[in-house]
Formats: structure tokens, sequence, C-alpha cells
């Protein structure tokens, strides 16, 4: 069987964890593959609900395989911490597999990226805070520590360094802050040593084996297709590469062993921090859309920016993840408006554009081409089939399977794991 990818064609934050959670008890191993806990996924279990934010969603799927790849960057007070809130209500989290070769989010990660932060001001890019960018911009520097430097006192000793004779540098005379000691981030990062060490593994090995095993493999992507470092909406973007590519690069395993790449979109629009966002509302409907779908970071606790249904982007995401399947998320949200605008088109300069623009100053200046959608007002949570849905919320469906330019596979009516129409089965 070959491996699924699972990840945002928006800006983030539309519903991987439902759906990565919805294929977790069909699948042998789900895979984060790029990111830190600065992605955020919640999922509902019966009257159970979850906040995921370094760990795959698949943990909570008995005989799954949760699997955190090379390519995600890991702050491990947080994955312990995680951990053992997960064990506190039950969960087992003792098949975990942390790849050796992953990045360690460390203390002076996170003083770099916080300070930068304040420094940049009105500039400023909208970063959680959490240390991943300077994590990221350390490994490709080649300053960077990895899972493995942990059980090597003296490499790590080496390496924590040769990465703060510069930082030192900065902190102090840039930013007027204190040195931070060699010694105390050493004895700091090696406390985690040990409480790591079960779940230390090859996981290149480990996930190539099981595809040759006809094993399902599950690759779950962070943030969305728009805050991809190289495809999305730059410089106000992640720093790694969410879109269907991180896949390979971040877990190791190659593009032929990829079958089917599956985008989650939200039935509006959503986008955290700063950046261009062309469907964005600041009146009475941008503020329900926020309180009736409960639009508030999961990690960051950020109230999210809310617009309508941006179909060019939905196509983009089609265009450069390779997307076979959407699986459509919050339907229900839109109960209850007598019209529904989509945008199908931006107006940039006078102009009708139909696709991204690829200029960053073009698409910080497109205007949103609306066309009116009826809505609904009928309770659709309880539909478990698309015959099921109201007409007017089956014709927005295929009005944005039309748009995007891929089938939509699956329909999220609700919260709740059972709150789902399968239309197409992904497996």
């Amino acid at each position: 069987m070959p491996a699924l990818v699972l990840l945002g064609a928006q800006w983030g934050d539309e519903g991987k964890g439902k759906a990565t959670d919805l294929l977790g008890g069909s699948v042998d191993y789900v895979v984060r593959y790029q990111g830190g806990n600065n992605a955020g996924h919640t999922v509902v279990v019966g009257d159970q609900k979850y906040a995921l934010h370094l760990l795959p969603s698949g943990i909570l799927s008995p005989g799954c395989t949760p699997v955190i790849g090379n390519g995600v960057v890991v702050d491990p007070s947080v994955l312990l911490s995680e951990l053992s809130g997960l064990n506190e209500r039950g969960v087992d989290t003792s098949k975990l597999l942390l790849s050796g070769n992953a990045h360690i989010i460390t203390p002076y990660n996170v003083t770099v990226d916080k300070v930068t932060e304040r420094f940049l001001g009105k500039r400023k890019i909208g970063t959680t805070g959490r240390g991943i960018g300077p994590t990221y911009a350390d490994k490709i520097n080649r300053v960077g520590i990895r899972v493995q430097d942990l059980y090597d006192e003296s490499i790590l000793t080496q390496k924590v360094e040769a990465a703060l004779d510069v930082k030192n540098q900065v902190l102090t005379k840039l930013y007027n802050r204190r040195a931070i000691a060699v010694e105390q981030v050493v004895e700091e990062l090696l406390g985690y040593a040990d409480k790591l060490a079960p779940y230390v593994s090859d996981t290149v090995l480990v996930l190539n084996q099981a595809l040759e095993d006809d094993k399902v493999v599950l690759f779950e992507g962070g943030q969305g297709t728009l805050l991809d470092i190289d495809h999305g909406t730059y410089p106000f973007v992640t720093s790694s590469n969410p879109t269907a590519g991180g896949a390979c690069t971040g877990a190791g395993v190659g593009p032929t062993k990829i079958g089917r790449v599956i985008g989650i979109l939200k039935a509006y629009t959503t986008r955290v921090g700063a950046g261009p966002f062309p469907t964005e509302l600041f009146d009475e409907d941008g503020e329900a859309l926020r309180r009736i779908g409960g639009e508030r970071g999961v990690t960051t606790g950020r109230d999210r920016r809310c617009g309508w249904f941006d179909a060019v982007i939905a196509r983009y995401a089609t265009r450069v993840n390779g997307l076979t399947d959407f699986f459509l998320t919050k339907l229900d949200v839109l109960t209850g408006w007598e019209q529904i605008p989509v945008c199908v088109a931006y107006e940039i300069d006078g102009k009708r554009v139909e696709e991204l623009p690829y200029s960053q100053t073009d698409f910080h200046h497109a205007k949103p081409v609306y066309e009116m959608l009826p809505g609904w007002n009928e309770d659709i949570s309880k539909a478990k089939t698309f015959g099921d849905l109201p007409k007017n919320a089956q014709a927005y469906v295929k009005a944005l399977e039309e748009m995007s330019g891929a089938p939509i596979s699956a329909i999220g009516v609700g919260p709740g794991r059972d709150e789902t129409i399968e239309i197409n089965s992904f497996l």
C-alpha cells in the first residue's frame, strides 16, 4: 500500500487533527514530518478533547505507531510534558518513535526567537516565539543540535559552544541581553537524554521497511500550504515545508512511495499571525465565523483572522501539492447564512486574476472577487451521507470542489470523531 500525505491546503488550522485521527484506526504509522510545537491539532474522541502540539494525532489510535520524523524540530520539555499529560489521561504513548536525526530546540533558540521578534517591532513576522525558526536556521547553518547528540556529551558540548560563539555576541552587543553559559545548556539538554531514550529510533529505516511490508503509512503535515517556506506567502511563513514534498525529505521516504495526497480545506478561511489575507473580514460576519467556529489557536491561544472561502488558494494548493483529494472541514459553521460569498478570483490593479500571483506585491494588493452561493438553516451535524445534507449545502460543496480542482472525499459536519461524511474512502 503506498503512503498517504495529509496536509493543510490553506494557512493551517484547517482541522488536520480530526482528519488524521479519522484515518488513524486504519493505518499502521502516522508520521509528523516537519514543524515543531508551533502546530496545534485538536482531536475530539467521544466527550474527550485532546490538544496536541508536537505529537502526531495517531497517538490517540490504538494499534497505530506515531512517529516524529527527522524533519521535525523538537523541544524536549514540551514533548515530555505532552507525553505525561496523555499518560495521565490513560493514553498509551509507549509506541512513539523519535528520529535520532530530528533537531533539538535549545533554550537559546527560544531566547533568540523572542528577542528578535521584539526587536523587529512593526516588521515582526508573527512567530509563536517557541524557537522554531532559529532552530531551523541552526540546522541550515550546520550548528544545530540533533537528538542523537544527547548521547555523546563531548560532541554535544562542542556543538553548543559553536552555536553560542555567535549567538552570545548578538545577544550581548545587539540586544543588550546576558550571555548564555555553555555548561548550563549542556546540563539541561543531558537531563533529557534518559527520558527520551526509549523513543529514539532510526525512523527512516523503520518507515521504509514498513512500506516494503505493505503497511499503511500516513504522513501528517503541520501548518498549511500557504505557510510553506518556499511556496507560502513569504516572509509571513513557517520555517519548514508543510507541502507534500516535505514529507519525503522530512521522513526519508522516496516520492515513488506516495500514492495519495489529501488536502484539508476549511469551508471558510482562517489565518494566524501577520501577512496578506485577501478574504479577511473585519465585520460582524468575521466575528460570527470566529465565535461559531471556535477560532482560537490550539498552540498559540491567539484569535484567528477569519474570512470567506478562497478558491484561488485552494487551486494553488492542488497544484503545488499534487492533491488527489480534499477533506472539507467545518461545513456546519456556515449554517445560518442566507448567502455565502466565495472568492473565485482576485482584482489586481483593475485586472481579474484567477491564479495566485507569484509576486508578493501583487498578492498584497489583491482584492477578492466574490460569487454568492445560497445558504441553509438546517442543522447538518447529524448528517451521515452526502444526500442527508440540505440541497444548498450540497450545492456549496459541489461548487467548492469544481473551483478547487480535486474531489472532496470527506466532509466534517461537527467537531466529533463521528461527525464526518465519507464520500470516497481514502484507503
